[in-house]
């Protein structure tokens, strides 16, 4: 098993591979990982960190054959292969891929992963690197065209049906690098694009509670694409508070981890979220075999049921999946969802049996393999 997993400037994709690594091989298996950008550095002693986009465009295409050369020699040595690279730079010299087709035929992995994370935390890099270059539109553009550069080189090298996209997730989220050494090592485990409402619960803690008790019985036994790993919504609303107070800068972002970003700049990307948001998601469901959504309860006992969850039912439903819906309120649902869902639950549990009787889970407690439901 080979993987090629790209992402653009900012991600920091390293250590997060590191820790998809290691959780493959706590679960017994052999993975050897190659970081590509760092072994260009290793063969070009001369560049200062940093600095390796600015060589000449033949010197560098020259130190990345060098380095796939190596690659695609010691891939034979361990039965699984990391590669951690890019599909494409945008840099001084302008648009220019980061791979050679010859080569990546070579290679001949099989599966692509593009990484993608929050707008707020890519900045956050790159500013802690010293890289300040860039605007928030600038990486707006730069994860579209790594996301579509990667698709296009998995559809050219390997076919349809081997490329997906993954939330990076915070430092801290052991999931997300759960989830791709599932995919490394877990094929015939089954793929569930998580749906629920977001805007919509900020106001009830006990929906968020249910939410968040059900994307973590969740990620628990499926390989799971969690559209809420990216969530940007709520830096468009705090741009839009600043900019009615009169505010040039916004703080934003985790304790420890919080930036400084120009309100004028977040505004100028909010269109670009919700249509990155729109197609990134349908995406996500495209490459799973089935949708998971959870309608939690109002306080008013009215159903919390946003637009975008009904409208990725459909989405589902139209594209064969599996549908399945676990539906919280005393009320019941209406026609628009019963007759596009596979099954209806009452409770996550409910759904979880479910799932064990189907053989889509294995029964037992979380916490086995990848700290999944072996």
């Amino acid at each position: 098993m080979v993987v090629v997993v790209t992402g653009q400037v900012g991600l920091d994709k390293a250590p997060f591979l590191e820790r998809a690594a290691e959780a493959a091989r706590a679960g017994g298996g052999d993975v050897a990982l190659f970081h590509v950008g760092e072994r260009m550095y290793a063969e070009a002693p001369d560049v200062a960190p940093g600095r390796i986009l600015d060589l000449p465009l033949l010197r560098l295409q020259a130190l990345r054959r060098s380095v796939f050369k190596d690659i695609i020699a010691a891939r034979g040595a361990a039965p699984s292969v990391l590669v951690n690279t890019h599909a494409i730079f945008r840099w001084r010299h302008g648009l220019f891929y980061a791979f050679d087709h010859d080569q990546m035929q070579a290679l001949d992995a099989d599966l692509y992963v593009v990484l993608v994370d929050n707008i707020d935390r890519m900045h956050w890099r790159l500013v802690q690197s010293g890289q300040l270059d860039h605007t928030l539109k600038d990486l707006m553009v730069w994860r579209e065209e790594e996301m579509l550069a990667t698709e296009l080189l998995s559809r050219i090298v390997r076919g349809h049906g081997c490329f997906y996209i993954l939330a990076r997730g915070a430092e801290d989220d052991p999931d997300p690098p759960r989830m791709l050494a599932r995919l490394l090592f877990h094929r015939d485990r089954k793929k569930a694009y998580l749906s629920f409402p977001m805007s919509h619960v900020r106001g009830s803690p006990s929906a968020l509670a249910e939410i968040e008790g059900f994307r973590r019985q969740m990620k628990g036994g499926f390989v799971c694409f969690d559209p809420g790993d990216v969530e940007e919504k709520l830096l468009c609303e705090a741009a839009l508070a600043a900019a009615q107070e009169g505010r040039r800068t916004i703080e934003f972002g985790p304790q420890g981890r919080r930036t400084t970003l120009q309100t004028a700049q977040v505004l100028d990307i909010v269109a670009d979220i919700d249509g990155q948001i729109y197609a990134r998601d349908f995406k996500l469901i495209d490459q799973s075999d089935m949708i998971v959504s959870i309608i939690p309860e109002g306080p008013d006992g009215a159903p919390l049921l946003a637009s975008g969850v009904e409208r990725e039912l459909q989405h589902a439903h139209e594209a064969a999946k599996e549908v399945f819906v676990i539906w919280r309120p005393q009320t019941p649902p209406s026609p628009f969802i019963t007759e596009t869902a596979t099954r209806v639950f009452p409770s996550t549990e409910a759904a979880l049996t479910h799932f064990r009787d189907k053989g889509y889970l294995t029964s037992g407690p979380v916490g086995g393999l990848f700290g999944g439901q072996e």
